[in-house]
């Protein structure tokens, strides 16, 4: 399997932006994939991709800021691909980098929900499998939000630290058991999460700010004078997801042209 750990691999957000590139780096480097999304359209098209390449994919809708909805996902995957070897938590959305002071208490508690609740609902699920097992690859998609408090809105920006915490802690509490539990910290990557947050919050979606639309201040944030690329990002979790990784766990992997560096 190109050296990733043998097993199916998960990928909540799998039908687009990161999600969908991580999707179908995995799939290329021989792992089966369950593509998990709220949205169906782009999950069966990741599937569609994956599976004209000659990997092999499925496609299981849910909202993982539901538990019954992990648990279940989870479990379908398994059965029908086998045992559980990766699980990458690339679902997510933003807050539109709205102040504290305009942001909603609908949009805070969607956002919470999304990127840290969903998050650690499916690591929990994860891990019964993983334990069991003695054996596993997690990669948690958090930001270079996740470090620093400039990266976005307080939703986000806290949901992602969280994110950050929570690898931290599963790192440590099951790094003996042959787990590795690792995050990436994205900087400014084109990935469609914009439009894909205005479908999931619909009426309440707000708009969208930040740096993240502007050419010219990514080039001024960014040492590289560029955006990264979803392929980036994507070589990333495949060095995470691999058996190369064994010995790295509980570390943010950020991947953000020195945004942070500074």
């Amino acid at each position: 399997m190109s050296g990733i750990v043998a097993g199916c691999a998960v990928v909540t957000g799998g039908g687009s932006g990161l999600g969908r590139g991580i999707a179908t780096a995995l799939a290329k480097a021989g792992a089966p994939v369950a593509v998990v999304d709220l949205l169906p359209d782009g999950g069966k098209d990741t599937v569609a991709a994956i599976m004209g390449a000659g990997g092999r994919a499925t496609f299981i809708q849910a909202d993982v800021s539901r538990w019954s909805d992990v648990d279940a996902a989870i479990g379908g995957a398994v059965r029908a691909l086998g045992p559980l070897g990766v699980l990458v938590n690339a679902a997510g959305i933003l807050d539109g980098y709205a102040p504290v002071t305009e942001l909603t208490p609908t949009v805070w508690e969607r956002v919470i929900a999304i990127n840290l609740t969903g998050t650690f609902y499916a690591c929990k699920r994860a891990l019964v499998d993983m334990v069991a097992a003695r054996r596993g690859r997690i990669v948690n998609i958090a930001s270079v939000a996740g470090l620093v408090g400039s990266g976005g809105g307080p939703a986000y920006t806290a949901s992602k630290h969280g994110v950050v915490g929570l690898t931290r802690q599963l790192a440590i509490t099951h790094a003996a058991q042959g787990i590795t539990i690792n995050a990436i910290g994205p900087g400014a990557v084109q990935t469609g999460l914009r439009a894909n947050t205005a479908r999931i919050l619909g009426d309440d979606a707000p708009v969208m700010r930040g740096v993240g639309g502007d050419e010219a201040a990514v080039k001024a944030i960014t040492p590289a004078e560029r955006r990264g690329t979803i392929e980036e990002v994507a070589a990333c979790a495949v060095f995470l997801c691999g058996e190369a990784a064994s010995y790295v766990t509980g570390h943010t992997l950020v991947v953000d042209g020195g945004w942070t560096a500074r």
